[in-house]
């Protein structure tokens, strides 16, 4: 019997086999067959040797009026004054309003919900724009919204207005009407008139952009929900809030040029402006609500309704712009090496590959224009990294690569559904050929031919509003590019990085000197330290101390402090320090630097840790990156030594680990109790969020991932909510708290759990993955970001445990001398302070007195 059924298992396993082998050739087939039938498709348009623009219409290539091109020239924005184009038109208006808001008690004092009838206008004709535009000037109030299409365009446009008011609801066509949608720009202009968006920052633009048309008195409603701490802001939310009407936001991405469209899409884009105005009363009610029960704060002088008004009114003082690189395809290579080749620049990735790349993006970034499609219809940039990563040397080997990569891309993503090749490369394939073949010689050049055989006197594309002043503007930005590559100066990389700096630098260095050199003199007339003002300030409103020098801010103690620095034979503290930075002596801006790691130095005993100013010098900029990356590199080697990894992989409830570890017979059962920190607040988040409008598998997908750190028991919407603090560090938590406002009940919960079931869940994670350490450490990109950094958690207290165990105190202290060296030898500091130490003892601090009580002797108070 058992004989019959191993053969019966042996038949089963033999025909599973043959049924997989079967699928996998089928599916290497259906592979290969759409290769050939796209090829052959190339091969008739090639020789056609025409682009697919001659038999293919766009709509917006029978636009008129066009305020924006494809060229490298800026936009020119509506010039009422007669003065620089660069200021607003109607800055002067919008700055009145920001000033002195008027009252919405006109606007909103009738909020009644909106009727929930869905018939419309359809504005497609010059004349009803106009009766549209009379019709709006007489109301104090109407909503707006508007639907883009980006896919088929390099800049993207309009594709539909939707308008409404306590009356109806109005769709413009923008595209039959894009060259007359000026008639509506007075209305938009009016002060008088508010206008309700959600999300307005890039409705506005987009209005200037296509139509000239600018927004003067805007309401949004994702500020007052700013204003009113709102756990979300998302029209989606508000829509089921305050109306119960649940919304398909994936028809967004729907193609709205298509005429007519559809009854589902036309639902939801009625849906989107038309409960505008009553939510907007809601929260404008809400807003008041907050003022009165402010009222009686003195304190408390914000006024809800006018920030409200306030933030929606600096919208509209946006201006556009485009978006003008110092070359063609720049920054898309740069993304490209940071993303897709991990970040390498020139490390282990040839020159070659890197022009190669440079090229392809420069190529795709002209095609773009020349054809008004967007980057990612033209070319991904999967496509490119393989292109340059092959380099294949004929027409049919560019196509079969592309392909291949676009399909891999598939795999991942089932909803693209774009063409690969796509019709721009397929018409266009030789010149990408051309590229390749002659990029070590004179690519630039050949690009500017490519250029001039598409839209030259007898170029293969058609001429449009969009790439007719391409060439022009084409042929400096190409010679400036010649140039720049015999001349270092001009180097479009150092000028982003410049930028990046000088913003970096504005934005996180110190505002105002750190080291203020106050002095602390001892009762006998001796110098203790030098300290901050507010340390002496400290002193004297408790009495503890005289001031003996009113300019140089300095106070003599009236008790005797615990130590003296010569005790310590120390003399680091009775030096002042210079504000510039201590690695090049840099003074226009520092930032502090702790040379030992937070995440160590946390876990320190107290007494160790509350005194540091030795281990916090000034560093500029570039010091400040030399120190880091040193610290961030020997981090890892920490990590190694000790065995102990820098990231957590998997998390468990705490609660649940004894239950675990007791139902647990093998290695891989512990390892698959546990989840990732990010995964599983992300599955939390969405199930909190959309739990019950989720289709049912993708549900009972998250809800498993949650119930692994559960133990697999049934969950409550309370865990959900616990799960969303799990892995935080305390910044994030209080951040996540203050913008959710968290029930206190659960976050004291999990603070006070997040030590153990991280900590158990780290020891699970070293016990189960063998050698995971070595990958949680070296291994960059994209699993690295998947896990949760847990600086300040397991991987710093860990250490610090095993140290003090091993080693005890002195053990401390060597750590710490040990990174005072990497810092050193990293950073070669040539303007520390006197007595600055790498063996410092780390006892004390000497800005920090015990301070004793006269009449008990007992500690009354420590800095």
């Amino acid at each position: 019997m058992e004989y019959k059924d191993k053969l019966k298992i042996a038949a089963l396993t033999i025909a599973s086999l043959a049924a997989l082998s079967s699928v996998i050739f089928l599916v290497t087939s259906s592979s290969k067959h759409y290769r050939r039938r796209r090829r052959k498709q190339q091969q008739q348009q090639k020789q056609s040797s025409s682009c697919y623009l001659q038999s293919h219409q766009k709509p917006q290539l029978s636009f008129k009026r066009v305020l924006l091109d494809n060229s490298f020239s800026q936009f020119k924005h509506l010039n009422l004054h007669a003065s620089s184009s660069n200021f607003h038109p109607y800055e002067a208006d919008i700055k009145a309003l920001i000033e002195n808001p008027e009252s919405l008690e006109d606007y909103y004092s009738d909020h009644q919900k909106m009727s929930e009838f869905f018939s419309y206008v359809w504005i497609e004709t010059e004349t009803q724009l106009k009766d549209l535009a009379h019709t709006l000037s007489k109301h104090k109030v109407f909503a707006v919204d508007t639907e883009q299409h980006s896919l088929r365009s390099f800049l993207g446009f309009t594709a539909l207005i939707q308008i409404s008011t306590r009356n109806e609801d109005y769709l413009v066509d923008t595209i039959a009407l894009h060259d007359v949608m000026g008639v509506l720009a007075p209305v938009f202009a009016d002060p008088t008139i508010c206008k309700v968006f959600h999300g307005a920052d890039n409705d506005v633009l987009w209005l200037q952009r296509d139509f000239h048309i600018y927004v003067v008195n805007l309401f949004d409603t994702a500020k007052a929900c700013e204003v009113l701490s709102k756990p979300q802001k998302s029209l989606a939310y508000l829509l089921e809030t305050y109306c119960g009407v649940a919304t398909n936001k994936l028809l967004q991405r729907e193609d709205w040029r298509q005429r007519p469209l559809s009854a589902e899409m036309l639902e939801y884009a009625q849906t989107d402006a038309h409960y505008l105005l009553y939510i907007a009363g809601c929260l404008i009610a809400e807003l008041k609500l907050q003022d009165r029960d402010n009222s009686n704060c003195p304190n408390d002088k914000l006024d809800f309704v006018l920030e409200a008004r306030r933030r929606s009114n600096m919208i509209c003082l946006q201006l556009y712009a485009k978006e003008v690189e110092a070359f063609p395809g720049e920054s898309a290579a740069s993304s490209i090496f940071s993303r897709h080749l991990n970040g390498q620049r020139g490390s282990s990735i040839s020159y070659e590959t890197q022009d190669l790349v440079r090229c392809f993006c420069t190529w795709r970034d002209l095609m773009a224009r020349v054809h008004d499609e967007s980057l990612r219809y033209v070319l991904s940039d999967q496509a490119i990294v393989l292109l340059a990563v092959k380099v294949p040397t004929t027409p049919e080997e560019i196509f079969d690569t592309i392909a291949e990569a676009d399909l891999n891309v598939e795999n991942v993503n089932l909803n693209s559904s774009l063409p690969s090749p796509s019709p721009v490369v397929c018409s266009h394939l030789d010149d990408l050929y051309c590229l390749i073949k002659d990029k070590k010689s004179n690519a630039d050049e050949v690009l500017l031919q490519i250029l001039q055989n598409c839209l030259g006197p007898n170029g293969s594309c058609p001429l449009s509003v969009y790439n007719y002043a391409l060439l022009i503007n084409c042929d400096l930005i190409m010679k400036n590019r010649l140039v720049s590559k015999q001349s270092p100066v001009i180097n479009s990389k150092q000028v982003a990085r410049k930028a990046s700096r000088e913003l970096f630098v504005q934005k996180f260095s110190c505002k105002s000197p750190v080291y203020h050199n106050c002095r602390i003199y001892a009762n006998d007339g001796r110098l203790l330290c030098y300290c901050d003002r507010r340390k002496l300030e400290w002193y004297l409103r408790r009495d503890l101390a005289k001031l003996v020098d009113d300019d140089a801010l300095a106070i003599t103690l009236l008790f005797e402090p615990k130590g003296r620095p010569e005790d310590e034979g120390n003399d680091f503290y009775i030096q002042s320090k210079k504000n510039i930075c201590v690695g090049c002596g840099e003074g226009s801006h520092y930032l502090r630097y702790r040379i030992i790691p937070s995440c160590y130095r946390m876990h320190f005993p107290e007494h160790l840790k509350s005194h540091r100013s030795h281990d916090i010098v000034l560093l500029c900029v570039d010091c400040h990156e030399l120190a880091h990356a040193a610290a961030e590199k020997y981090k890892k080697q920490v990590a190694k030594e000790f065995g102990i990894p820098l990231f957590v992989r998997k998390v468990v409830d705490s609660k649940e680990i004894p239950v675990i570890s007791e139902s647990s017979s093998s290695v891989m059962n512990v390892e698959e109790t546990g989840v990732s920190p990010l995964h599983l607040r992300t599955a939390a988040m969405a199930l909190l969020r959309h739990g019950q409008r989720m289709p049912l598998k993708r549900r009972e997908e998250l809800t498993q991932i949650v119930m692994q750190y559960y133990g697999g028991r049934e969950i409550s919407e309370e865990d959900l909510e616990r799960a969303l603090l799990v892995g935080m560090s305390p910044h994030e938590r209080r951040r996540f708290e203050k913008k959710r406002r968290f029930s206190s009940k659960h976050s004291t919960e999990v603070i006070l759990l997040d030590k153990e079931q991280m900590g158990a869940a780290y020891t699970m994670a070293v016990s189960t993955t063998g050698n995971s350490l070595e990958k949680a450490v070296t291994k960059d990109g994209l699993e690295t970001t998947e896990m949760e950094s847990t600086g300040h958690g397991p991987h710093g207290k860990q250490v610090v445990d095993h140290i003090l165990e091993e080693y005890g105190e002195d053990g401390i202290r060597q750590f710490c001398q040990r990174w005072r060296q990497v810092f050193v030898e990293a950073v070669h500091p040539r303007f520390l302070p006197a007595g600055w130490d790498v063996m410092h003892s780390g006892r004390r601090d000497f800005g920090e007195f015990s301070v004793y009580n006269p009449t008990n002797k007992a500690p009354a108070a420590n800095t």
